[in-house]
């Protein structure tokens, strides 16, 4: 058997500039058609997916044979002539003159048909080889190195604060506990406390790291460890805060529309909502945003109870009238006389129309609890899931809610000085019901009032010392904020289950794999 020999690996990705050449790919079969005389295979490799067109007169004999024995997952190495071809994903094609097999793959455990979720997730480690798994992890990617451009471009300083803590920043409720070396310790909620005390170094600086929430939660928006993004920056106020959130998702926005067309493509993401962004982000107060909720008070000539009452009509009409689509289609399915082809284009198409029916039905179900929800809400209690989606369903791009009140905020938000009922904190609420991404806000300065609300919050003051140190020292105003990385890169793909968002999901009840 003949091995093919290079010194540099070609990707995928960079056949651009090799149209016209010879090259050698090596990858993983990740779908194959076969015919009389010739093999369709699709070789992924990690940077992309390209069609390798493998006919009996171009190959000897030997190659044919191992391009009709591979099965799926099986990993080759291919040798080929590259040409352009629009039709393909990354509009390039192999036509093959060798190929060799690495390895045979038993039978794939993940096929072509629909799988439930926790199948699935039971073979994360396989399930993420998937087309549109690729293309969310190469989003994620993109995102984290732009965060890290974004900071590095404007002189923050990167910085790790501890997994490890004795304190907990907002109560001990949510949080892991552990044995440290015979003392109680917790595992990290929010580096932000820590990056209080690095701003006061460093003036300017950001962490990135691992956190973990023990809610015993399953809804799609949850995890028990995910990744926070946690800048916190010295003399800043709350504008000044609310100015670098904004220009921040900007800016990780417009990485991934310029870097990710391709992978956007394969989610079939709609980017309308994303080149949106680019517009300025309406800041609400909390009082003013609770008034829209209820539909007390109209936004951009919206109220938000009509809205989700004529949402409501539309959704049942397009629930009629697909239906009615899936039913015609299937009659003519039954009835015969279609080409194979023209079948096998109405059976995808029933299937797209039915998954577009079943949202349409969790919309109709949806939406008399949101109205409901909306017009019983009561002042002073935090947002729900239901009432960012109503408040955020009358915007275009990102809502910035401001101004909340101070028993539903964490300790060491700073007081508003013309009401103390109130504090400094924001939430940003991304569009397309996907909610609070970011949270944030001014610090309190008042080593006073901090001793004050560390007693009101029940928490033990031997623990917060250190953090006091931070108002007796050369207390200065500064502000922060938290963006959740796996909420982000949900809202981004439009993946509304945030368990897809990371390579290895932990939530209740799912430690492996």
């Amino acid at each position: 058997m003949e091995t093919i020999t290079t010194n540099k690996l070609t990707y995928i990705k960079d056949l651009e500039a090799f149209v016209g050449q010879k090259v050698t790919l090596k990858g993983w079969l990740a779908n194959k058609r076969s015919g009389k005389g010739i093999a369709f295979l699709i070789l992924r490799d990690g940077s992309g997916f390209c069609q390798c067109v493998v006919t009996e007169s171009d190959v000897d004999e030997e190659s044919f044979e191992n391009a009709k024995s591979l099965t799926l997952e099986s990993a080759f190495e291919i040798e080929g002539n590259v040409v352009r071809d629009e039709k393909q994903m990354g509009g390039f094609e192999l036509q093959a003159t060798k190929l060799r097999t690495i390895s045979i793959a038993e039978e794939y455990p993940i096929a072509k048909k629909e799988h439930g979720v926790d199948f699935l997730m039971d073979r994360r480690h396989l399930w993420l080889r998937s087309r549109k798994q690729w293309a969310l992890s190469k989003i994620r990617n993109t995102v984290i190195f732009s965060i890290h451009q974004f900071f590095q471009e404007r002189d923050f300083v990167q910085m790790d604060a501890p997994i490890f803590t004795g304190n907990a920043c907002e109560g001990t409720t949510t949080l892991f506990e552990t044995d440290f070396f015979g003392d109680t310790a917790y595992l990290s909620q929010s580096g932000q406390l820590y990056g209080e005390a690095m701003a006061m170094a460093q003036g300017l600086i950001y962490t990135f790291g691992p956190t973990f929430r023990a809610e015993k939660s399953k809804t799609r928006r949850h995890l028990a460890e995910f990744w926070m993004i946690e800048p916190e920056m010295a003399f800043y106020d709350l504008d000044m805060d609310m100015d670098m959130i904004e220009e921040f998702i900007k800016y990780v926005i417009k990485s991934v529309l310029d870097k990710n067309k391709d992978e956007l493509e394969i989610l079939e993401r709609d980017t309308t909502s994303l080149q949106k962004v680019a517009n300025t982000f309406p800041r609400l107060t909390y009082e003013k945003a609770v008034r829209i909720i209820k539909g007390e008070e109209d936004i951009n000539g919206k109220n938000s109870i009509t809205t989700l009452e004529e949402d409501l009509k539309e959704v049942l009409e397009k629930i009629e009238t697909t239906n009615k689509d899936i039913s015609e289609r299937e009659t003519r399915i039954e009835a015969g006389g279609m080409k194979k082809g023209e079948v096998n284009f109405n059976l995808n198409k029933i299937g797209k129309l039915k998954a577009e029916v079943k949202e349409f039905e969790s919309l109709a179900e949806n939406i008399p609890q949101w109205i409901e929800s909306a017009k019983n809400f009561e002042f002073g209690g935090d947002f729900g899931g239901s009432d960012e989606t109503v408040l955020t369903r009358l915007f275009d791009t990102p809502v910035m809610v401001y101004k909340w009140p101070a028993a539903i905020k964490a300790f060491y938000m700073k007081e508003d000085e013309e009401d103390p009922n109130f504090v400094k904190g924001v939430d940003l609420l991304a569009p397309e019901g996907f909610g609070e991404i970011v949270g944030g806000g001014e610090r309190e300065t008042s080593k006073e009032l901090l001793v004050k609300k560390i007693k009101e919050h029940d928490l033990p003051m031997e623990a917060f010392e250190w953090y006091l140190d931070l108002r007796r020292f050369g207390s200065v105003p500064h502000a922060g904020f938290g963006l959740g990385l796996e909420r982000l890169v949900g809202w981004i793909c439009n993946i509304h289950h945030i368990r897809e968002t990371i390579p290895f999901p932990r939530v209740m009840g799912r430690l492996l794999p």
